[in-house]
């Protein structure tokens, strides 16, 4: 240990609290006559150490603390704090009982000794990830134990906007609804305890706001707790560590940035499977519906029902991999089901115009033409072949406006023009594609009821519906956007 662990010896300690925002140890040493003496030795935030001294070692000697010398002591404290330092102040007396138990009450008539001041400047990468936080929508906050100069300081260093400062004493006096008000407006919280740090976060959070917070320290964890995100650091304490939902890693604090884009970017692909899928079954279930009431037989069999939905199903695996606009990740965004429902009502009987028109064209058009006759008046025989040809008609035209109608909604702007896609999913749906249209002449495609397909299909039916309902899904879309704000 160090010269002075051997002189003296700690018998007792009165811990910090964020009230006194102060802590002391009670020292004990030989006293030069064979005997022992105590000594109580304070440190803590300035404001609160010079209420408890009534002395100061001044100019090397021990004189009364004047109002002067306070005021001299607190003005230098105040340049310091505006470089950018925490200052604590440091006091002792030597009037200790020598046997008890020590309390917050023997914190009184105390000397003050000095001040120390810590540099703790903020990391080289805060002002770039607060910038970019801020582009992309997130606001910053501090809320800290420190005192207001020191925090304006460090804020100005990093770019975080000084709009307003409330002090934890005002907090005190306020109820939550007007917290709630001026914790919006405001950038700056300081001499904050515990506590106050996580009735703040309550607070925005009853305004709607979604509130992530950053800490390392034991009076970090209530707000952590409070929050919906609670963020820490792989050096922090504890408790801060186990009050986390996210540990930081990495040092560089544009990880936070990179986490919020990667954070948008799937929530929106998850918000495009959910919105896409969904209003695609809900106008399939509507064709069906309709196809069961007009027609004499099934629109498609079973199998052939089951091979569409898993050719539609494995090209839709490679959303997760698309890309989001930019406009997209620039705004904050929440899970709306109500959005979900607009989406599939809008969306879902749109396809299902289309789908009604392939019935038509292939019960009236298609069918008589290559089977060689309307199909009441057919023998039972050329009946399946109607049927079977009709199927695979509407297979096809299904897959294709399933499969092609996600580039239209996958985004706000015109697909391929404004906005493409990410490699997989280009890939993905193209390829479903092509094996939807190339199974039925196959043998594969016979086992499931199928038949070929005529080269008029593909020029009456086909080419036609899905140039009719890729214009229309996107002006469906822009009417979309401009009734509801958004489209996922």
């Amino acid at each position: 240990g160090s010269e002075l662990e051997k002189i003296y010896k700690k018998v007792d300690e009165i811990p910090f609290d964020f009230v006194r925002r102060r802590m002391s140890v009670v020292l004990e040493s030989e006293n030069g006559i064979g005997g022992k003496k105590r000594q109580l030795v304070t440190k803590g935030a300035v404001e609160e150490m010079l209420s408890i001294c009534d002395w100061v070692e001044y100019k090397g000697e021990v004189v009364p603390l004047t109002e002067e010398i306070k005021e001299e002591a607190l003005e230098m404290v105040r340049k310091l704090n505006e470089d950018g330092m925490r200052v604590l102040a440091v006091a002792q007396k030597n009037e200790v009982p020598p046997e008890g138990v020590f309390s917050v009450a023997d914190e009184s008539k105390m000397v003050l000794m000095g001040f120390l001041a810590f540099l703790d400047p903020p990391k080289e990468t805060a002002p770039h990830a607060i910038k970019a936080l801020k582009e992309h929508g997130v606001e910053v906050k501090i809320l800290t134990g420190d005192n207001e100069i020191v925090t304006k300081k460090v804020c100005k260093e990093v770019g975080i906007p000084v709009q307003n400062v409330l002090l934890g004493e005002e907090i005190e006096n306020m109820t939550d609804d007007e917290l709630a008000e001026i914790a919006e407006r405001t950038t700056i919280f300081a001499k904050l305890t515990p506590m106050q740090k996580a009735r703040i976060i309550k607070a925005l959070r009853t305004k709607g706001h979604v509130v992530g917070f950053l800490g390392d320290g034991i009076n970090d964890a209530p707000a952590m707790r409070e929050a919906d995100v609670a963020i820490s650091v792989d050096n922090a304490v504890d408790i801060a560590k186990e009050s986390a939902d996210i540990i930081l890693l990495e040092k560089s604090l544009m990880v936070l940035e990179e986490g919020v884009v990667e954070g948008r970017k799937i929530f929106g692909n998850i918000m495009k499977y959910i919105a896409i899928t969904a209003s695609s079954n809900f106008g399939n279930v509507f064709s069906v519906l309709v196809a069961s009431a007009f027609l004499p037989f099934l629109p498609m069999a079973p199998l052939q029902l089951l091979f569409l939905n898993l050719t539609y199903d494995l090209s839709m695996a490679s959303i997760p991999w698309d890309r989001m606009d930019r406009e997209y990740i620039e705004k904050p965004r929440k899970w709306d089901a109500a959005n979900i429902g607009h989406f599939m009502i809008w969306f879902g009987p749109t396809s299902s115009i289309f789908d009604i028109t392939t019935y038509a064209l292939m019960f009236f058009v298609v069918g008589p033409m290559v089977i060689g006759g309307s199909y009441f008046l057919l023998p039972a025989e050329l009946k399946a072949q109607f049927v079977s040809l009709f199927q695979t008609g509407w297979f096809v035209e299904s897959l294709w406006t399933q499969t092609m109608v996600v580039h239209m909604l996958r985004t706000e702007k015109v697909p391929f023009i404004q906005s493409m896609p990410a490699w997989p999913l280009f890939l993905f749906t193209m390829t479903a594609i092509l094996v939807g249209t190339v199974v039925p002449f196959t043998t594969f495609g016979a086992q499931l009821g199928m038949r070929p397909l005529p080269l008029t299909y593909f020029g009456i039916v086909l080419i036609p519906t899905i140039l009719a309902y890729l214009t229309l899904a996107q002006y469906v879309k822009t009417r979309f956007i401009k009734r509801f704000g958004t489209l996922l």
